[in-house]
């Protein structure tokens, strides 16, 4: 359960219909089932203790009195399980029948949950047997199972005193169905945790809607939910139960089981949770301690292990099919905000300095993508390479190869007299290959393609991406200005499955440039290559973008501790990287992402694609000023 992690789990027993004493022999086998895996909260089917489709013998006193007692087995039988677990039995009080979750743990009644919708339509008559918890007028306390006072209420929370972001709420199948479900006014009160507990069942496509309303409601109430369903041994007089079983987080489907008996586990992330709250400011982050003791537990604080999926690349979906329109998507977005920026302005064209490298290709497509929305010859766009001590013979060749295939007009301006000019006007030797010799360079090629943008009444298009922003690896007033810059919002992961992309899209020779500029190593080629080849590899100086990109979606979209993104790391890379290569690339990652964020404060603008983005004006707000001590002292601590 440290930095957050709770492992859950939606369980469907074996059961047997009005045999009490079977159902909860199957419920404890279950549950230690359950606790062996490190489950820490469970929950079970609607009235599993008796069988859903009990009908006209849930009136029965005999079938209530054994409901009463074998759950005081259960209790019996699991009061050393350090687990959370919700279960369900027919409650009467005051001659009404209520469809009831008992909340347990340690051989304890937390809490007796009614459920509030009853359906009575179709081949469901609920309400011949039980009462709408909205009929309940106050909380009841009564004794059960047992138990000398039990609390049977509607709306009751769980508060978890170790895991103070941990507050669990229940809800009872039908409950999710309505317009307005409970799990929306527990969330609206400070649950981080919904229970379902259902005996829904199966026809012919009602598991996508099933699936649809769980991770749906789990992104509503920015909660997760897990879904327990009825399965093997309900009647099948007219019906059969599938045990569709969902373990759901804020939107994205963790685990999933359908068919049969057994468990759904995973593990929510509450911390995650509590950050977006904290971010949304929409639902309570922590809500007030519970008045009454039975409304609180506790947990013993241990590490969880891990084995929900932890993408090593988060900012490309993993299905192949999502990837292709995702990166479609992307393209459109981009190309829109450009669309709209160069009708704004009226810009007579578009200026791109092409170097043959991955950002650079990006923002050349983008910008034919926007002019052939616009209906714009791309003549329009001049791409400019400007060779300097750095470029090599490929990066230039495909820079011009790659300029032709679009249609674009193509301009080579070579600025090494100007730079060597520079040099010799501000006393810097050509032998001093410092950062000045680098900065020098970009700073040259800005100032051409800014006036060339002017000689044209044009806009200069801007190629530098996320990963590099949330670095600072850019020139200051260098490649770090421009005057719209389309890829500011995309990282480099990213940028390369986009050129990725095209280069499938795209047939003959502009294909094979794409792949061969795919091919190529990143690099600012700003220092003399070596044999032809490029010398200066960004990720051999500054880290894998792999690695950057891993810290930059866990740090800034999600806020996570420094421990808690090496985790992660560990966890999603660590078949690729070692421990030390790890922590020293995070190391770093912090370090340059405090210290560069002058250069972040006076970016130009940029249309946001996705989740991360590190404009002023938008998503990020940070002072230039801002010292990464706490943050390098954590890490410190790990190693």
């Amino acid at each position: 359960m440290r930095d957050g992690f709770i492992k859950v789990a939606a369980g469907t027993p074996k059961i047997r219909v009005a045999d009490c004493d079977y159902n909860a022999g199957q419920i404890i086998s279950l549950m230690k089932e359950a606790a062996a895996q490190g489950v820490k909260v469970l929950a079970l089917p609607e009235l599993c203790i008796t069988g859903y489709t009990c009908g006209d013998l849930f009136l029965q006193e005999t079938l209530l009195d054994g409901a009463e007692r074998e759950l005081a087995t259960i209790l019996e039988a699991t009061a050393d399980l350090d687990m959370l677990t919700a279960l369900g039995i027919p409650v009467q009080c005051e001659n009404k029948l209520y469809n009831c979750a008992a909340v347990i743990q340690k051989g304890l009644i937390l809490g007796l949950i009614p459920k509030t919708h009853i359906p009575n339509y179709g081949e469901f008559y609920e309400a011949r047997w039980f009462t709408s918890a909205s009929e309940l007028a106050e909380t009841q306390y009564l004794p059960f199972a047992g138990q000398e006072m039990a609390e049977l209420s509607s709306g009751a929370l769980f508060h978890c005193i170790s895991v103070p972001e941990l507050v669990v709420g229940v809800e009872i199948c039908e409950d999710l169905w309505v317009s307005e479900p409970p799990s929306a006014r527990l969330a609206a009160k400070g649950a981080t945790l919904i229970l379902n507990l259902s005996a829904s069942d199966e026809v012919t496509g009602k598991a996508d809607y099933r699936r649809s309303l769980v991770t749906g409601q789990s992104a509503q109430c920015l909660c997760a939910y897990v879904y327990a369903d009825a399965g093997e041994g309900e009647s099948s007089t007219d019906l059969v139960f599938s045990g569709h079983n969902m373990v759901a987080e804020n939107g994205t489907m963790l685990a999933e089981r359908r068919f049969g008996t057994g468990l759904a586990v995973s593990e929510v992330d509450v911390k995650k949770l509590a950050y977006e709250r904290r971010r949304m400011s929409s639902l309570p982050l922590v809500p007030k301690s519970p008045c009454c003791p039975l409304g609180s537990f506790n947990l013993a604080l241990e590490q969880t292990t891990l084995t929900r999926p932890i993408s090593p690349t988060p900012f490309i979906p993993t299905d192949a099919g999502d990837r292709a329109e995702r990166c479609e998507e992307i393209l459109t977005i981009a190309s829109l905000g450009l669309k709209k920026r160069l009708e704004h302005t009226n810009a007579s064209c578009a200026v791109v300095g092409l170097s043959g490298g991955l950002d650079s290709t990006l923002a050349i497509l983008i910008t034919a993508k926007a002019f052939d929305m616009l209906g714009r010859d791309r003549k329009g766009i001049l791409a400019v390479t400007m060779p300097c001590f750095g470029t090599t013979k490929r990066t230039r060749s495909n820079a011009e190869v790659l300029a032709i295939e679009l249609g674009t007009d193509f301009r080579e301006v070579n600025i090494g007299k100007a730079v060597e000019q520079h040099f010799a006007d501000i006393g810097q030797s050509m032998e001093d290959q410092s950062v000045t010799f680098e900065n020098a360079q970009a700073r040259e090629r800005t100032q051409v393609l800014m006036d060339l943008a002017n000689q044209k009444g044009g806009l200069v298009i801007g190629t530098g991406d996320l990963s590099e922003l949330a670095l600072g690896w850019a020139t200051y007033n260098g490649d770090h200005m421009s005057m719209y810059a389309v890829n500011a919002s995309i990282p480099k992961t990213l940028v390369r499955h986009l050129v990725a992309y095209e280069s499938d899209r795209l047939d003959g020779r502009i294909g094979d440039v794409l792949r061969d500029i795919l091919d190529t190593p990143v690099s600012p080629e700003l220092l003399p290559p070596k044999d032809g080849e490029i010398s200066q590899k960004t990720e051999d100086l500054v880290g894998p973008y792999e690695l950057h990109d891993f810290y930059l979606y866990y740090a800034i979209r999600w806020g996570f501790p420094p421990r808690k993104v090496f985790r992660l790391a560990q966890y999603a890379l660590g078949d690729r990287y070692n421990r030390e290569t790890l922590l020293r690339w995070l190391k770093n990652f912090y370090r340059r992402f405090f210290s560069q964020q002058f250069k972040r404060s006076c970016l130009p603008d940029g249309p946001k694609v996705g989740s991360v983005t590190l404009s002023p004006r938008g998503d990020w707000r940070m002072p230039s000023d801002a010292v990464a001590k706490l943050w390098l002292d954590e890490l410190e601590e790990i190693q």
